[in-house]
């Protein structure tokens, strides 16, 4: 399955903006996070196709995982 992955602030340095990835069937978003080392500790929000997910949610061909970090500010 092909599924789009959107990086957003901090994990997309020395990465990518939006890549197109294929994965076998039944990957979760927790699996792209984890092949793209991303930092758990600075994983805040999860989109699929624009809807608030988890780790565990399951891709379906066609989807766009957007990962973004824990904003900071004053």
């Amino acid at each position: 399955m092909i599924v789009t992955v959107k990086l957003v602030g901090v994990f997309r340095i020395d990465r990518f903006k939006e890549q197109r990835f294929s994965l076998v069937g039944g990957s979760r978003a927790a699996d792209v996070v984890e092949t793209l080392e991303l930092s758990r500790r600075l994983l805040g929000i999860i989109l699929i196709n624009g809807t608030h997910a988890s780790e565990e949610d399951q891709l379906q061909d066609g989807d766009c995982l957007t990962l973004m970090p824990l904003i900071e500010g004053g």
